[in-house]
C-alpha cells in the first residue's frame, strides 16, 4: 500500500542496516496530515527485524506534562538505569518523577537518555519510533533533539514523524525525508486497491483530483460516500480543507455507532496515556460497561490491547474537537476522580482544570502546585504552562495577575519570549502591588533583553532595579548589576555605561558579608564612573571572592561569566584562567548546556592567548557542536580571534562580515569590538600596519569591557610601525591607566612591551627585556612570544644582528608550533634578513587528529574512563570507544598506555 515511496522506503532500509552494523542514525519525516508518516514508521517497525523496538507518540492533550513522551519511550528499557553515571541517574529519575532532587538541567537528562540508548542497544540495534513530534512536550521534544543530535556509533536509529508547521521545530536540521503527494498514477492504483469494488471513472477521477494525492485521504473519503454516489458520479468534495475533510470522514464514521461507544471513543481520545485500566476506570465512572469498545474495534477505529490506540491521531483529533465542551468536561472529570492523586497527581490536576466550568481557586492552587513539581523535574516550560492555565481558573484578580506573572517569568525561562510578553501583559492589567510591579518591569527588561536590541533593555532595568531598592536590595542590587552588563554588551550600540554605572551607585548597599556579585556591581560601578584606580582593589577582591565560590546554581555561574569579563579587564591572567577552567568544569559536571557553549568560549580565549591554538580550536568546535545539538545560535565571536591569531586574513574577514549582521540585529555592540580588536591583530602578524591601526582605533574608540584594554597593545604596535608617534604614545599612556593599578606580571610585561615601543635607545631595550621577563612569568605564551619579536625586529634594525637571532627563532618556534602563522612568517622573514635559515615547523601527532578525537585521545591519555570521557564531553560511551579507535589507527597504536608517548 505504501505507493510512490519507493526513495524513502530505501533510505529508511539504508539506516536500519546502517543500525544493525553499530552505526546510529536519526530521520524526520515531515509532512502535511495524512501524508503517509505513520505508515512509514510502521514499514519501520515490520523490518526491524532483530532490532529492539521503543515508540512513542505526542499527544496534543500532553504537551504541558514535563517529560510525558520521553517517560513513555524510555519506560521499557529503565532497567538498565542503573548502570548510568551517578549524575545522569540522578537527573534521569528526578526528570520522571521517580526521586526527589535537585532540577536537573534539561540536556543532562538528554546525556542520560543518550547513554540509555546505548546500553540497551549493546546486545542489539535499537529503534526508537515518535509519531506525532509536533505534539511532543517541550522538554522531550529538546531532549529527544539533542539525543538525535549526539547519536554515533551507539546502533540506535531514532525516526521521527511530524506534521508541516510554520511554527519552529526542534528537529531543524536532522536529517529529513520530505513526503510529498503522490503522482496521479500512484494516487490511482492506491485508490484501486483500497476500494473493493467498481470506480465510475469520472468519480475516479474526481476524488485523485479532490484528495490531491494524499494517501489518507484516498483511503478514508471514498467511505464516506454512497454506492450511488460511487458508481454514479456525484461530486465528492465540498470545498473544505483537505485535514478537515479527513476527520469530517473519520467523525462521520464514529456518528453511526452506538451512542455508549461514542462517549467511550470520547474518553479514549482525552486520555493520553492510552492506558487501559485508567480507560476503563473513568468509564465506570460514566456508567459506561467494556463491551461498548466492540463496535469502534470492529470498525477498525479503535484497538484495545496493552494500549488503547486509534487507527490514526487525526481520528484523536477528530472525536475531541467534534465533541461538545459539556461532554469534554464530563470525559477529564471522569479521568481526573480514576487519576491516582499520589501516582500522579500533575495529570490529575490538568484533567481537573480541563473539566472545570469556571474560575476554580481549589484547581488553580492544585495547578500551581503541579508547577512547582513540574519546576523540581525540570520541566519549566510545563510549569509556565500550568502556572497559565492556573491564572486563568483563578477568581480573585490580584492572586490571577501574580499567578499570570509567575507564567510569564516561567515562558522566558523556557525560550518562549513572545508568549511570556502575552502573558506579561495580562499581568500588568491586574492588581499587582508595588513590589509586584517592580518585578513585572523586571521581566519587561529582561524580554527585551532576550528579543533585543538589547540597548532598550538597560532603561526597564534600571527602573525596575531603583523599585525594587526599598522593597528587596539583593534583587535590586542584581538587577543593577544586569543593567550594566547589559549597557558593556550594548557597548557602541547603545548609550554607554556611565549612566547605569552612576545609578548603580546609588543602590542600596550589600549585606555585612558582600559576595562576589556585590563586589562586582560595586567596582563596575567606580570602574565606569571614576576609571581603574578606584575600581581595580573592589574587582580584585570580587575576583577572590569569585574565585573561592563553589556555587553551582544558575545564579553564581552567570555572576562567574561577568568575574571572568573582569578578570580579563585587570589582566588577571590567573583569576581569568581559573574562573573558566572552573566554569567550564561545573558545567560539565551538572549538565548546564545551556550555558556550557558560552563559557567553552571564554576558555578558547584563553588558550589563544596561552598559544594552544589547536585546543582552542577543540574547544570552539565542541561548543558550536553543543549549540547545534541543544538547537542554539553559536555563541561567542571567539572564532574570530582564533583565525585572527592563525594568520589567516580571509577568514577573519568573513568572520567579522558573518557577525556583523547578528550584531547590529541584537544590538551587542560588545561584537563589533571584538571583530575590530581581531582584524587589528591579523594586520599587525602580516605586516599591514597601517590597517592594523585602523582597526585599533575603531576598536579602542571607547572603554569596552574586558576588550578594549586588549586592543590598546594593538594600537600601539601598529602606530610605532606606522611612524605615528603621538598616537602611539596617548594609546600607551590609556593603556597605563590599566595596567599600572592592576600590577599583575601580565599587566606590567603588555606595559613594557608598549614601552619600549615609544621609546628608544638603552630605554626600549630595558623595556624590551622587562616584557619578556615579565610576560615569561605568566601562562600566556602568545604575548612572550610577540615581545620576542619585537625585541628581535628592533635589535635588528639597530644593527644588532646577530644579537636578534636567539629572540626571533624563539619566536618563529613558538609561532610555528602554536600555528600561529602570521606571526611566524613575520618572524620569518626577520630572521632570514639577518641571515639565518628559519626551521620548518615539524607537525606533531595532534594534527593527525580532529578537534574531538584530539579531545577523547587527551582525555584518554590523563586515565579518564570511556564513560567518564562521554559524560565530559556529552557523548554516550560506544561512541568515545568508536573514536578512540580511529585515534589508535591515525597514530599507528594499539594502546592507551602509547597515547602517553604519542602525545607528550
Amino acid at each position: 500500500m505504501l505507493r510512490g515511496r519507493a526513495t524513502e522506503l530505501g533510505r529508511l532500509d539504508e539506516l536500519l542496516h546502517a543500525a544493525r552494523e553499530g552505526t546510529s542514525g536519526a530521520v524526520v519525516l515531515r509532512g502535511e496530515a495524512g501524508i503517509g508518516k505513520t505508515a512509514l514508521l510502521e514499514h519501520v517497525a515490520a523490518a526491524a527485524q532483530g532490532a529492539r523496538l521503543l515508540r512513542a507518540e505526542g499527544i496534543r492533550s500532553d504537551m504541558e506534562l514535563p517529560f510525558a513522551a520521553l517517560q513513555q519511550l524510555c519506560a521499557p528499557v529503565l532497567g538498565a538505569a542503573a548502570r548510568l553515571p551517578a549524575p545522569q541517574l540522578e537527573a534521569l529519575q528526578t526528570a520522571f518523577g521517580l526521586s526527589a532532587g535537585e532540577r536537573p538541567d534539561r540536556f543532562l537528562v538528554g546525556l542520560a537518555v543518550l547513554t540509555l540508548l546505548s546500553e540497551a542497544a549493546t546486545s542489539e540495534p535499537l529503534v526508537c519510533l515518535v509519531d506525532d513530534a509536533q505534539w511532543l512536550d517541550s522538554s522531550s521534544a529538546q531532549v529527544l533533539a539533542f539525543v538525535a543530535r549526539r547519536l554515533q556509533a551507539e546502533g540506535v536509529l531514532i525516526v521521527f514523524a511530524e506534521r508541516d508547521s510554520e511554527a519552529a521545530s526542534e528537529l531543524e536540521g536532522l536529517e529529513e525525508l520530505r513526503l510529498e503527494r503522490l503522482t496521479a498514477a500512484d494516487a490511482g492504483a492506491l485508490l484501486a486497491l483500497a476500494n473493493a469494488g467498481p470506480l465510475d471513472e469520472r468519480v475516479r477521477e474526481r476524488i485523485i483530483a479532490e484528495t490531491r494525492g494524499n494517501p489518507l485521504a484516498l483511503l478514508e473519503l471514498p467511505r464516506g460516500l454512497l454506492p450511488t454516489g460511487l458508481a454514479g458520479g456525484f461530486a465528492v468534495g465540498d470545498g473544505a480543507p483537505l485535514q478537515g475533510r479527513i476527520e469530517a470522514s473519520f467523525r462521520g464514521r464514529a456518528q453511526e455507532l452506538p451512542e455508549e461507544t461514542q462517549r467511550l471513543l470520547l474518553l479514549a481520545a482525552a486520555e493520553p496515556l492510552g492506558d487501559p485500566a485508567l480507560l476503563w476506570s473513568a468509564a465506570a465512572g460514566l456508567g459506561l460497561a467494556p463491551e461498548a469498545a466492540a463496535p469502534a474495534e470492529a470498525a477498525d477505529l479503535i484497538a484495545v490491547g496493552a494500549r488503547v490506540t486509534f487507527r490514526h491521531p487525526l481520528l484523536r483529533s477528530a472525536i475531541y474537537d467534534a465533541a461538545p465542551r459539556d461532554e469534554r468536561r464530563a470525559a477529564h472529570a471522569a479521568l481526573a476522580e480514576a487519576t491516582h492523586p499520589d501516582v500522579d497527581p500533575d495529570r490529575r490536576a490538568w484533567h481537573g482544570a480541563q473539566a472545570a466550568l469556571g474560575p476554580d481557586e481549589d484547581v488553580a492552587a492544585e495547578l500551581e502546585r503541579s508547577a512547582d513539581r513540574a519546576r523540581a523535574r525540570g520541566g519549566v516550560a510545563a510549569a509556565a504552562a500550568f502556572f497559565e492555565r492556573a491564572a486563568l481558573l483563578t477568581p480573585d484578580p490580584h492572586r490571577r495577575a501574580q499567578r499570570a506573572l509567575e507564567a510569564a517569568r516561567r515562558k522566558r525561562l523556557a525560550g518562549q519570549p513572545d508568549a511570556a510578553a502575552a502573558l506579561l501583559g495580562t499581568a500588568e492589567q491586574g492588581p499587582l502591588d508595588d513590589s509586584e510591579r517592580a518585578l513585572a518591569l523586571r521581566l519587561r527588561g529582561q524580554l527585551e533583553e532576550d528579543r533585543g536590541p538589547i540597548g532598550g533593555a538597560v532603561s526597564l532595568l534600571l527602573e525596575a532595579a531603583g523599585r525594587l531598592a526599598p522593597i528587596d536590595s539583593a534583587l535590586a542590587r542584581d538587577t543593577y548589576l544586569q543593567a550594566i552588563s547589559t549597557a558593556s554588551n550594548a557597548a557602541r550600540l547603545g548609550d554607554g555605561t556611565r549612566s547605569p554605572a552612576q545609578a548603580a551607585r546609588a543602590a542600596p548597599p550589600a549585606g555585612a558579608v558582600p559576595d562576589a556579585s556585590d563586589l562586582l556591581l560595586d567596582g563596575l560601578a567606580v570602574l565606569f564612573t571614576d576609571g581603574h584606580a578606584g575600581a581595580t582593589p573592589i574587582l580584585q577582591q570580587a575576583l577572590g571572592c569569585a574565585r573561592e565560590d563553589d556555587g553551582r546554581e544558575e545564579h553564581p555561574l552567570r555572576g562567574t561569566r561577568i568575574a571572568s569579563r573582569a578578570a580579563a579587564e585587570l589582566f588577571d591572567d590567573q583569576a581569568w584562567t581559573a574562573l573558566t577552567a572552573r566554569h567550564v568544569q561545573v558545567a560539565r559536571e551538572i549538565g548546564l548546556l545551556s550555558v556550557l557553549p558560552v563559557t567553552l568560549n571564554y576558555l578558547a580565549a584563553v588558550r589563544i592567548y596561552e598559544g594552544d591554538l589547536d585546543a582552542a580550536a577543540s574547544l570552539l568546535d565542541e561548543s558550536d557542536s553543543i549549540s547545534t545539538s541543544t538547537s542554539r545560535v553559536p555563541a561567542g565571536p571567539t572564532r574570530v580571534l582564533l583565525a585572527a591569531y592563525r594568520g589567516d586574513d580571509a577568514q577573519t574577514a568573513w568572520y567579522c562580515r558573518s557577525l556583523d549582521g547578528m550584531a547590529k540585529r541584537r544590538g551587542e555592540g560588545l561584537v563589533l569590538t571584538v571583530c575590530d580588536y581581531a582584524t587589528a591583530v591579523v594586520h599587525n602578524s602580516l605586516g599591514r600596519y597601517e590597517a592594523a591601526l585602523a582597526a585599533a582605533q575603531q576598536a579602542t574608540a571607547q572603554d569596552d569591557l574586558g576588550v578594549t584594554g586588549w586592543a590598546l597593545p594593538e594600537l600601539v604596535e601598529a602606530a610605532a610601525r606606522c611612524g605615528q608617534h603621538v598616537v602611539a604614545m596617548a594609546g600607551f599612556e590609556r593603556l597605563v591607566e590599566r595596567t599600572a593599578p592592576s600590577g599583575t606580571d601580565l599587566a606590567r610585561g603588555l606595559e613594557a612591551r608598549a614601552r619600549a615601543l615609544v621609546t628608544d635607545g638603552d630605554e626600549a631595550e630595558s623595556a624590551y627585556r622587562d616584557a619578556i621577563e615579565l610576560l615569561g612569568r605568566t601562562r600566556m605564551g602568545m604575548f612572550a612570544a610577540r615581545a620576542q619579536l619585537l625585541y628581535g625586529e628592533w635589535l635588528r634594525r639597530v644593527a644588532r644582528r646577530s644579537d636578534s637571532r636567539a629572540p626571533l627563532t624563539a619566536a618563529h618556534e613558538f609561532f610555528s608550533t602554536a600555528g600561529a602563522e602570521g606571526f611566524a612568517e613575520r618572524a620569518a622573514r626577520e630572521l632570514v634578513a639577518t641571515g639565518a635559515t628559519p626551521r620548518k615547523r615539524t607537525d606533531d601527532a595532534r594534527t593527525q587528529l580532529t578537534g574531538q578525537e584530539a579531545q577523547i585521545a587527551t582525555l584518554a591519555r590523563e586515565g579518564h574512563t570511556n564513560p567518564e570521557i562521554g559524560a565530559k564531553l556529552f557523548l554516550s560511551p560506544r561512541t568515545v570507544e568508536w573514536h578512540l579507535r580511529k585515534v589508535f589507527m591515525k597514530l599507528e597504536i594499539s594502546s592507551r598506555r602509547e597515547l602517553r608517548q604519542v602525545l607528550a
